[in-house]
């Protein structure tokens, strides 16, 4: 994707995932607060929960991550008139994954990032808590590798197979290796 095709104010990333309640909220806010001055990231789900997880919130606030603004939302808020312009858009869960999602205005980049459901993860507190832990880890390792990227420098077919072998990333779910949205 040539710098020509991007606009000059930054990129818009958007992160999918069914729930809208913990690995999609956990990229959005990692993103937002690494992004060195040139990304904006948001968060939303094709069935959004009626709240974000108490665990991806604990999780984030205990890491320095402001959670105030953090909401479960659907994705049609960013497909409908005046929603801000997509130049990426990562599907974090399997399910999200196999849906079909709106027509993105601009025909943003995608890839599949996904990683296991910590809010699927059984057993006690703790062990829950390592859950996300470790989804944190995978979903902040896909982005620093994101923002290592030359991204003016790389046309949009490189753009997109790399944006493809960050998701296939240690952790990556079997559909992630094999998925070719």
């Amino acid at each position: 994707m040539a710098a020509a095709d991007m606009n000059n104010s930054g990129y818009n990333v958007l992160f999918l995932c069914t729930g809208n309640s913990a690995r999609s909220i956990l990229a959005e806010a990692i993103l937002n607060k690494e992004e060195r001055g040139r990304f904006r990231a948001f968060s939303a789900g094709s069935q959004p929960k009626s709240a974000v997880n108490p665990y991806a919130l604990d999780l984030l606030a205990r890491s320095g991550y402001d959670t105030s603004t953090l909401r479960s939302k659907s994705w049609a808020e960013f497909a409908k008139p005046g929603a801000p312009h997509l130049d990426f858009v990562f599907t974090v869960c399997d399910n999200a994954a196999g849906e079909t999602c709106p027509l993105w205005p601009g025909q943003p980049l995608t890839a599949h990032w996904g990683i296991p459901d910590p809010a699927a993860a059984e057993g006690s507190d703790a062990e829950i808590a390592l859950a996300f832990k470790s989804a944190y880890h995978m979903l902040k390792l896909r982005i620093d590798l994101f923002l290592a990227l030359p991204i003016k420098k790389l046309d949009r077919l490189v753009l997109t197979t790399r944006l493809k072998e960050i998701g296939r990333s240690d952790g990556a779910t079997e559909k992630a290796l094999h998925v070719d949205i």
